[in-house]
């Protein structure tokens, strides 16, 4: 597993950039940690890095929120309020997955029995340091 620190937001802008480079149609990226640890920023910045222009805000009340104007369809999910995987699939999200975008899942570990085994997992914790998070990658 590789781990990446991050001290701060700028920092979570060039990681999420980065990721959003090496993205490809069909990619899942699971987001796994605890309230308040960054997943919605990184988020942001993995659009910015796909190249969506229009303001990213979290769906948590939606389910998924749709971003077209990057170089790939972005689909970002909050699945916190569902109570598994069965209740994300009757929303339809399997389309999402078969739709040739890249979906980012908030809240992952809560659906994971979903997840196709090549999905990239990202799980972030707070680091020791005021603003810092640490993230542990599957890939």
């Amino acid at each position: 597993m590789r781990t990446v620190r991050i001290r701060n937001e700028r920092e979570t802008g060039e990681f999420g950039r980065q990721l959003a480079e090496q993205l490809n149609p069909g990619d899942i990226v699971a987001l796994v940690g605890d309230l308040g640890t960054g997943k919605t920023t990184l988020t942001r910045a993995i659009a910015r890095g796909l190249g969506v222009t229009e303001p990213v805000t979290s769906p948590t009340f939606t389910i998924v929120k749709e971003y077209r104007s990057g170089r790939i369809p972005l689909f970002h999910f909050d699945v916190y309020r569902l109570k598994d995987g069965e209740e994300l699939l009757e929303t339809g999200a399997q389309e999402y997955f078969d739709a040739g975008g890249v979906c980012v899942i908030e809240w992952a570990d809560q659906i994971a029995e979903l997840l196709p085994d090549e999905t990239k997992v990202i799980f972030i914790s707070y680091g020791e340091q005021e603003g810092e998070r640490i993230c542990q990658c599957t890939f």
